[in-house]
């Protein structure tokens, strides 16, 4: 079907409806330049939250959990599937949005061009009817002066009154006027023939043609918006099995998250290796005071005497603001920093598991080092012999300086994997050496300390060793002060070997030996994973296994005070060398 015959009187709704379909098709323009940017600023805030959840350096020990991996997987899917996103935006842009634009000035620029023709056609028209016109309205205008003209010669010549003069004078004004009409009529002849010939063109011809041109622009169009639409869908439809594997990518992480696995590796990260407390023993004061030292006892009653020395403990050195917090163990043992290793690198303020598993890892990560830079040094090694072999190749004299760098590196590893080793089998040591305190190696040099063993030579001998080396690696978490010892026991009462003035005790009355007017109240108890020998002032010796009194916690300097279960005698022991069981108040 056709515009231009069916349409030939509808010019005007015609162009009003190929205008539309152009704008139609720059308003899906629009919409796809819009679909775009909405695709990129989705894609953007998709890798903005991507970044924002991203696990930070401090939190990657966390995310070794099955759990938190599924989790970190499913951001890396969802930052893929930004840039799935980024690519619709991007395809878009580059052809389906460039050539809608391009196709809708084509299609607007064919239409002037149409419009302009169909308006020089009717001009056209116009000009040949307003001709036709005139020459119409002058032709009738000559027919009626000729009839006049005519009547007034019939009337002259009927007149006998007038003179022949006159009447002739009318007969030829007649004839002009007869031959004027016969020229207009001739001319409106002329146009008429001429505006049939041009209008039957207009309407058989040139109109059609203008309504084709038309017609073809707005099927251009229409066929221009399919193709578009199905190419637009196409780009989306291409990136779709991408996102069906992101997100079975997700649907995958999802299936590796097992709760026994985080729950292992829970136990695994947190187990100190320290055994449940045993039992609490019975605390008979009437006997303590009378200088005996009955055995320990363990009944129901026991639990009452404990319930009433938590409230006091816990009142008198954690909440309450009577007591001082030390500070390093009055200056004396070192940092007061809670957690801090005095620059130490063997992990000794961990507990057993956790050190041991910190060391390991740090001797897994040497030994993988060395085993690179051996790769290296191997690989320098050979290079140099190709160059001895074949001086074309390069100076062997080049690689010297490479290689002693290489060894120099490669011994300072060894020294650093040797050290953690060395650490790794003195944290087991004691555990192998029951009988007695151990074998305690300082820096390579290894001493014998029999729990029978608490002279004054032996305690010296200890600090002198202490002094000399600096660094203690025997048994896990001790503290490196370097102080004398001051025990001394008298009558089986002991004073606290803690003589500062920021002590918590009253000093004795040395007339009447009385004790201390409000001693500490008790805390928990805690039992001797490893022997210890007091080298300094305000610490006390303990033997493998023994049980005692906490009356102070420890407060970040890696000392507890605890008081023996037999005497008033206190002190400070290392916090790493007690298995540690407060009541459940504290």
């Amino acid at each position: 079907m056709s515009w231009g015959t069916e349409l030939w009187d509808q010019y005007d709704n015609v162009n009003q409806h190929t205008q539309k379909g152009i704008d139609f098709l720059e308003r899906y323009g629009h919409f796809l330049r819009d679909r775009a940017n909405i695709e990129v600023e989705y894609a953007g805030k998709l890798r903005k939250l991507v970044k924002t959840y991203q696990p930070k350096k401090k939190e990657e020990e966390d995310f070794q959990f099955t759990s938190c991996k599924a989790f970190k997987d499913m951001l890396n899917e969802m930052n893929d599937l930004a840039g799935q996103h980024e690519l619709i935006a991007e395809n878009l842009a580059a052809t389906v949005i460039k050539e809608v634009h391009c196709r809708t000035k084509e299609f607007k620029d064919e239409k002037k061009r149409h419009l302009a023709d169909g308006v020089k056609h009717q001009n056209n028209l116009q000009n040949q009817l307003a001709n036709l016109d005139r020459a119409k309205k002058s032709y009738e205008k000559s027919f009626r002066e000729s009839e006049k003209a005519l009547e007034c010669f019939q009337r002259a010549d009927a007149d006998l009154n007038l003179s022949r003069a006159e009447v002739e004078k009318q007969r030829l004004q007649s004839l002009y006027k007869s031959q004027q009409c016969e020229d207009t009529k001739k001319d409106y002849a002329n146009q008429l023939d001429k505006a049939n010939e041009m209008q039957n063109s207009y309407y058989n011809v040139l109109m059609p043609s203008v309504f084709q041109g038309l017609q073809d622009v707005d099927q251009k169009r229409i066929k221009c918006f399919k193709n578009n639409l199905k190419q637009a869908t196409e780009l989306e439809i291409a990136i779709y099995p991408i996102v069906k594997k992101c997100l079975e990518g997700i649907a995958k992480a999802t299936d590796q998250v097992d709760e026994d696995t985080d729950s292992q590796m829970v136990i695994e990260r947190f187990k100190s290796g320290f055994q449940p407390p045993e039992s609490i023993p019975f605390e008979d004061l009437s006997a303590i005071k009378s200088g005996e030292a009955p055995p320990p006892q363990t009944n129901g009653f026991s639990s009452n005497v404990k319930l009433e020395n938590q409230s006091l403990t816990y009142k008198g050195t954690i909440s309450s603001g009577k007591s001082k917090r030390r500070i390093g163990l009055f200056g004396i043992f070192g940092n007061n920093k809670p957690g801090a290793t005095d620059g130490r690198d063997d992990y000794s303020e961990l507990p057993p598991t956790q050190r041991k598993k910190k060391l390991q890892q740090k001797i897994d990560e040497y030994a993988a080092k060395i085993q690179q830079e051996t790769a290296a040094k191997d690989g320098l090694v050979k290079m140099q012999s190709v160059y001895q072999s074949n001086p074309n190749l390069g100076d062997p004299g080049a690689i010297e300086g490479q290689l002693r760098e290489s060894t120099q590196r490669l011994n300072k590893l060894q020294q650093e994997h040797q050290k953690y080793l060395t650490y790794l089998n003195e944290m087991e040591m004691p555990q192998n050496n029951q009988s007695g305190y151990g074998s305690t190696n300082y820096n390579g040099i290894r001493t014998s300390q029999n729990r029978s063993s608490g002279s004054d030579e032996s305690l010296t001998r200890s600090a002198s060793d202490l002094s000399q080396n600096n660094h203690k690696v025997s048994a896990p978490g001790t503290p490196l002060p370097s102080h004398g010892s001051s025990n001394s026991p008298e009558s089986g009462i002991s004073t606290s070997h803690t003589s500062l003035p920021d002590s918590d005790f009253e000093h004795i009355d040395a007339d009447n030996h009385d004790y201390y007017e409000e001693p500490l109240p008790i805390l928990g108890t805690c039992e001797a994973l490893y022997p210890f020998e007091a080298t300094s002032e305000g610490s006390i010796p303990m033997g493998d296994g023994e049980q005692l009194f906490i009356v102070e916690l420890d407060q970040g300097d890696g000392w507890t005070r605890v008081r023996r279960q037999n005497s008033m005698e206190e002190g400070f022991v290392p916090t790493s060398y007690v298995r540690i069981n407060l009541y459940s108040s504290c």
